[in-house]
């Protein structure tokens, strides 16, 4: 690889850095070429891009970044592969997905949404991690819930507010 080469993937990485939130940095080796291609076919599904990357060029694009990546790039040895998501958990959920056939991949490091995550240890927690949507959808829920509850009791009590205070308090007992 000539040094204009390895320029250009390092702008392209440093792109791809500075328009993703969500960066998982996992190891593939040792898969065979069809669990590869498996992998691949189930990233895509789960909209989650993936590039097999050399460590050197990864780190000096994640230098070149504006983000404080901290510690992540102590993970850069050996096989690294990349994967960038618009949802924070997508990445995590294909791996432990992947993982009841396989042992690899594993989760060498992750940066999501300024946060950085090192170690396949954390893999259960980065499953859990909410999506904004998702937070969004469960604080509008929450929100409904008691307009809800006030509407059936208004329905319930004869339109009348005696009615919504004697139906409120029996659902309340």
């Amino acid at each position: 690889m000539t040094r204009e080469e390895k320029s250009q993937v390092i702008e392209e990485l440093t792109a791809e850095l500075a328009n993703n939130s969500n960066i998982y940095l996992a190891d593939i080796s040792g898969l065979n070429a069809g669990t590869t291609s498996n992998l691949r076919r189930a990233a895509y599904k789960a909209n989650v891009q993936m590039a097999v990357v050399k460590n050197t060029l990864l780190e000096k694009a994640m230098e070149a970044s504006d983000r404080d990546f901290g510690d992540l790039a102590s993970v850069l040895k050996g096989n690294t592969s990349v994967m960038y998501s618009e949802t924070g958990n997508a990445p995590a959920k294909l791996i432990k997905t992947f993982r009841k056939k396989s042992e690899k991949p594993l989760l060498k490091g992750a940066f999501i949404e300024e946060a950085v995550y090192i170690g396949d240890e954390q893999l259960d927690m980065l499953v859990d991690i909410k999506s904004k949507e998702e937070l969004v959808g469960e604080i509008v829920g929450l929100l409904q819930s008691p307009a809800k509850n006030v509407i059936s009791a208004l329905k319930s009590g004869g339109g009348t507010i005696a009615g919504l205070i004697k139906t409120l308090s029996e659902r309340s007992e």
